[in-house]
């Protein structure tokens, strides 16, 4: 049974993040439409140095272990759709992996889940953009598995600037000033569009204003995955401020 909602008059979103993500939630605050709320849920998961090879592979586990049980517990306020915040396990494996985690998902909790790997690919191919630099936080082992996705997906990989962050926490504190100066290094005539991934870089004001200056699309993870989600369940409402993919499709 379906109950009412005083404030969301439209459609409710369940979003799951690691316990450590401070940037998902704020983000897709500012990203709702009138009469959507949104709800959030925790992976949890430890705040540590991730250097080794071993510690990351331990952190990727931990976190694809929690999403179901994370997402089981937002399911009991009766979410339409759900949004799996966590990056990289949707690009985990290459396409077959992700869609198969996908399904996985929604078959578990009985709504749609929206994952950054595939909103990623429907934004860059509404905009017809093929030749892309990639823009990450991650460890090289994650950069390895973002890049062979997207190859995978048609798309080549220009230029990658994996910035290596140390912790989970030190993924947040990337400043904006930090990531402006890395899309000018990954911009240039041979690029027809700049994506970011890692859901805790607070990336969506700064790439709607770094496509105005280059007249190319920049593609943040959370405006599109939000984007994908709203579109997912019938709310075509165009948001303004967050990326050229909200305003445009």
């Amino acid at each position: 049974m379906k109950y009412d909602d005083a404030l969301a008059s439209r459609k409710k979103i369940g979003i799951v993040v690691p316990s450590t993500n401070t940037i998902v939630q704020p983000d897709s605050e500012d990203l709702r439409p009138r009469g959507v709320t949104n709800h959030v849920g925790r992976i949890p998961i430890l705040q540590r140095v991730l250097g080794g090879q071993q510690t990351y592979l331990d952190h990727m586990k931990m976190m694809s272990e929690g999403i179901g049980a994370a997402m089981d517990q937002v399911m009991t306020c009766q979410p339409d759709h759900m949004i799996m915040g966590v990056a990289i396990e949707a690009f985990q494996d290459g396409i077959e992996a992700s869609n198969k985690l996908k399904k996985g998902l929604e078959d578990r909790i009985g709504v749609g889940v929206s994952m950054g790997a595939p909103a990623i690919v429907k934004a860059l191919k509404a905009f017809g953009a093929r030749r892309i630099s990639l823009l990450t936080p991650h460890q090289p082992k994650g950069d390895e598995i973002v890049r062979a996705y997207l190859e995978e997906a048609g798309f080549d990989i220009v230029r990658l600037i994996g910035m290596q962050c140390a912790s989970p926490l030190d993924i947040a504190a990337v400043m904006p000033e930090t990531l402006r100066g890395h899309i000018n290094d990954l911009n240039g005539p041979d690029v027809e569009a700049i994506v970011q991934v890692g859901t805790n870089l607070s990336m969506v004001r700064l790439a709607a204003s770094a496509e105005d200056m280059l007249d190319k699309p920049v593609i943040a993870i959370n405006a599109v995955t939000y984007w994908d989600a709203l579109r997912s369940i019938g709310i075509e409402d165009k948001i303004y401020g967050f990326g050229r993919t909200l305003e445009r499709f």
